[in-house]
C-alpha cells in the first residue's frame, strides 16, 4: 500500500437497528412537528418568532412564513447526513485504520453521525412546535435551559463517539 493514499475500501456494512430505530424515531418526529405547523397553519399570528436569545427569549419577531425554513433546512440536513452515512470511506480517519479494523472505524463513524443527524432532527422538530407555541402565546421562550442543554448532549454524543473510536485498535 501507498503511504501517501489512504486505505479506503468500499464496504457495505448494513444499518444496525439502533440505527434503523432511531432514523424512524428522528425523522418521525419531525415530519409530525412539520403537520404540527400544518395543522395550525390558520392559528398562527402573522409574526412568529424569528430568533431566540442564549436565554430562550424571543429577541426577533418575522413573518409566519419565515417557520418554513426550519422544515427545509431539517429536510436538507437529513437527506446529506443520510448520504454521508453510506460513505463511511469519506469520513476522516486516524493513520491506524487498516485491513483489520477498516470495518469497525467505518461502523463506529457512522453510528456517530446517525446520532447526530438525528438529534438534529429532533432539534428541529422542538424548535418548529415551539415557535408555534411561542406564536400562539402557549408559552412565552424557549426556556433558559434548552440551549445548555442540548449543547451538553451533543457535546456528550461526540465525545463518547471519539473515545468510542480510540478504543479500536
Amino acid at each position: 500500500m501507498n503511504n501517501n493514499v489512504p486505505y479506503r475500501p468500499i464496504l457495505h456494512i448494513p444499518k444496525t437497528k439502533i440505527e434503523k430505530i432511531s432514523d424512524i424515531i428522528g425523522f418521525g418526529l419531525f415530519v409530525l412537528s412539520v403537520l404540527y405547523v400544518l395543522i395550525n397553519w390558520n392559528v398562527i399570528p402573522e409574526q412568529i418568532p424569528g430568533h431566540f436569545n442564549a436565554s430562550g427569549d424571543v429577541d426577533r419577531w418575522g413573518s409566519k412564513y419565515e417557520i418554513v425554513i426550519l422544515p427545509i433546512i431539517g429536510t436538507f440536513q437529513f437527506v446529506l447526513m443520510s448520504l454521508l452515512e453510506k460513505a463511511p470511506h469519506m469520513h476522516n480517519y486516524p493513520k491506524r485504520l487498516n485491513e483489520t479494523n477498516v470495518e469497525q472505524f467505518y461502523l463506529q463513524s457512522r453510528k456517530l453521525l446517525n446520532v447526530v443527524k438525528n438529534i438534529c432532527l429532533l432539534l428541529f422538530a422542538y424548535l418548529i412546535i415551539q415557535i408555534v407555541r411561542v406564536s400562539k402565546g402557549d408559552i412565552q421562550s424557549l426556556g433558559v435551559g434548552f440551549m445548555p442543554i442540548f449543547l451538553l448532549v451533543i457535546t456528550s454524543v461526540i465525545i463518547i463517539g471519539i473515545y468510542q473510536q480510540k478504543k479500536i485498535k
